[in-house]
């Protein structure tokens, strides 16, 4: 029923602000059963969850499998949606947390670990300071050590940022927080970052 819907109602992709108020329409009336409501739903997170799978997956050998798995997460939602209930948490986090769970199937299935560090090196995030900046000068090599050095969550956040491109509100959906978190962890990693960024005579 679902196997085709994520092309055929998907819609231009919205912001993860504009998603959420969406969403909150939408989803009482999918989780109710009602079918635009399920269709529309598809529409708003498809767009997002493709992004999320080909940034997660859309560079190498796996990037044939991307589109499959961001079909998968809808379908596998919707399959869900039924018993999904609001635990305060925005929508976008369960979306997530399933794509997330099938990003990693992918990569075992591929035999590969999951290491999205393998494709650092270019500086995604749209308001890129100087910090961003002065990691995107560095090589692939040096990026993924740089980045590798700090501790998992301030890792995990660079990498959302800085490597896939996410918004601060995509970022803290898919991790179950808030933006303000996530701009305050990045900032902090940033700032460790920088301390490694800056040549031995400056901190002398």
């Amino acid at each position: 029923m679902y196997g085709n819907v994520c092309t055929t109602t998907r819609i231009g992709e919205m912001s993860a602000a504009r998603a959420r108020e969406a969403l909150e329409e939408w989803v009482p009336r999918a989780v109710a059963g009602e079918r635009e409501a399920r269709e529309r739903v598809v529409a708003v997170v498809y767009p997002l969850v493709r992004r999320y799978c080909f940034a997660r997956l859309g560079r190498g050998a796996l990037q044939a499998v991307a589109e499959d798995v961001a079909h998968e997460v809808c379908v596998a939602l919707m399959t869900a949606l039924p018993r999904y209930r609001d635990q305060g948490s925005s929508f976008l986090t369960y979306v997530y947390a399933i794509a997330g769970h099938k990003v990693v199937d992918a990569r075992r299935a591929a035999g590969r670990a999951c290491a999205p560090l393998e494709d650092a090196g270019d500086v995604a995030c749209p308001d890129a300071g100087p910090e961003e900046r002065a990691i995107e000068v560095e090589s692939g090599e040096q990026a993924r050590e740089l980045v590798a050095s700090l501790p998992p969550r301030y890792r995990e956040i660079v990498v959302m940022r800085l490597v896939w491109g996410m918004s601060a509100a995509e970022t803290a959906d898919a991790l179950g927080t808030t933006p303000g978190a996530v701009r305050i962890a990045q900032h902090r990693a940033l700032g460790r970052l920088r301390m490694r960024l800056r040549p031995a005579s400056d901190a002398a």
